[in-house]
């Protein structure tokens, strides 16, 4: 990469810059977030296991993933090679599809919750809902600005 292309906003930041810059900024409130859906995941009560188990899997996934490439940028193990900024896009949107996905199964096991279930259960579930699609509309941002990146990269 050349001193011009990195001078021009298409390299990761590194060190405490992660929190200070868009769209790595957008780390933090996917880390909060995901992890509010994770735990009115584990929380929920879902007619239908195996949408649960999804959910989850993806919630524990990327928050699992998020965590381990915010530590990775803030002590700056990817110095300035174009490799880690293919690896954020490519994370970034299959995170977003990954959640949306889980955003609708959720969203679906929530409508059938509405019959037969307590009140205290069927919010638990319309919360975690909404986090989800608030999380996965932070991961798709994050992605199309990750593709811009690279893009310029």
């Amino acid at each position: 990469m050349t001193p011009s292309a990195s001078s021009g906003g298409s390299s990761l930041p590194s060190g405490f810059a992660v929190f200070i810059t868009f769209p790595d900024l957008l780390f933090i409130f996917e880390f909060v977030f995901g992890g509010l859906v994770w735990i009115l995941i584990a929380s929920s009560h879902v007619p239908i296991p195996l949408v649960q188990g999804w959910v989850m899997f993806t919630s524990v996934f990327c928050f699992t993933v998020t965590t381990l490439l915010l530590f990775l940028y803030v002590i700056g193990a990817h110095g300035n090679r174009t490799s880690w900024i293919t690896l954020d896009a490519g994370y970034h949107c299959t995170a977003s599809l990954l959640y949306f996905g889980a955003s609708v199964l959720e969203a679906l096991a929530a409508i059938e919750l509405q019959e037969g279930f307590t009140y205290k259960y069927y919010h638990e579930n319309i919360s975690a809902v909404v986090f989800s699609f608030v999380v996965t509309l932070l991961y798709m941002v994050h992605a199309v600005f990750s593709l811009i990146r690279w893009k310029s990269s």
